[in-house]
């Protein structure tokens, strides 16, 4: 007779998970509200607000106008007067009509002010393709923001991940885009609910938790290689390491979470171990986070690399059409091919 889960862990998918993280903020802070193009009633494209306007009603749940220059900049004023306000971006090419208000406004403030004014606004952005969606509807924006001194930019690659984020990213003083891969919102885990609220519940909670958003997990462990990916690109890596064994290869796969900033130590103690890296997203590889990832490996782990740090990711062009998406995005075979590189040296 199989033993009964405990009562705080539940199977989701991603996408429930996130509407479960966003729920559980809400519940713990009033000010935590949310806004955003058709998250109401609707629920939002992809669901993920489904059920929150019911329960918490209109002046938490805040449809807006189709003009995210405009949601950005007010939620800035809000937190401003003390909310959390959630902003959610409806797909990720419709990000750049706000990028002067994120840009040269929330990722400043704190800093212009000499540190007396915070501005704890999260955007959440469903990101990159796979679901055979029209070029503003499948872009990889991380770079673009990454860049940009005073945004924090984290990714979850699991329900739990999802479930746990969300409420750190809600939690922190600091403001933070949280890119959601699309294509994973249906993929489904077991999710602790009880676990970050502890967290957030102790002293020092928000510090913590944080911390705890930008700290990479080791998904799978391995002694040859190391993959090194966030979001939707981790699930990629986990199937090529399965494959890479079945040819003798022992590929350890890092769950980066967080893109701004890089958890250097758990990359480097995984290269240094294993004395070669792939680097996967999608985005492309042309001055992507990729390039950044390898500069610094480099620079701290040099004398520990058998081989070039490669990266596998999209090509130096605009997202192309559905039907070509698959050969744009990183694939099991691109990955293994990188692999096969690395390892001959």
């Amino acid at each position: 007779m199989t033993a009964e889960a405990p009562a705080a862990v539940r199977s989701m998918n991603l996408g429930g998970a996130i509407n479960a993280g966003l729920r559980a903020a809400m519940e713990r802070d009033p000010k935590v509200l949310l806004m955003g193009e058709d998250i109401g009633q609707l629920g939002g494209v992809f669901r993920v607000t489904d059920g929150l306007w019911k329960d918490f009603g209109d002046h938490r749940v805040i449809d807006t106008p189709l003009a995210e220059s405009g949601i950005v900049g007010t939620a800035i004023g809000m937190a401003l007067r003390g909310y959390t306000p959630v902003v959610e971006i409806q797909f990720d090419g419709f990000i750049f009509p706000a990028f002067n208000q994120i840009t040269t406004q929330l990722a400043k403030l704190h800093y212009r002010t000499k540190g007396k004014l915070s501005v704890p606004v999260v955007i959440r952005v469903p990101f990159a393709g796979g679901i055979g969606a029209v070029e503003h509807h499948s872009e990889s924006i991380e770079a673009l923001f990454a860049h940009t001194a005073g945004l924090r930019v984290v990714s979850p690659a699991t329900p739990q991940d999802a479930y746990d984020m969300i409420q750190q990213a809600i939690a922190s003083p600091d403001p933070v885009l949280f890119l959601e891969p699309k294509a994973r919102y249906w993929d489904k885990g077991e999710v602790d609910t009880a676990r970050v609220g502890t967290q957030l519940e102790a002293v020092g909670g928000a510090q913590a938790a944080t911390a705890e958003m930008s700290r990479a997990r080791v998904a799978r462990e391995g002694k040859d290689v190391t993959l090194l990916a966030y979001g939707p690109s981790v699930r990629l890596c986990l199937q090529s390491a399965e494959l890479a064994a079945a040819d003798s290869v022992s590929a350890e796969v890092i769950d980066l979470r967080s893109v701004s900033p890089f958890d250097m130590e758990t990359v480097l103690a995984s290269v240094k171990k294993t004395g070669r890296a792939v680097v996967v997203h999608e985005a492309p590889v042309a001055f992507g986070t990729g390039g950044e990832l390898a500069a610094r490996i480099g620079e701290k782990a040099f004398f520990h690399l058998h081989a070039p740090v490669m990266r596998v990711g999209g090509f130096h062009m605009p997202y192309p059409g559905s039907k070509f998406e698959h050969d744009y995005l990183p694939s099991v075979d691109r990955i293994l091919d990188a692999v096969d590189r690395v390892m001959a040296h």
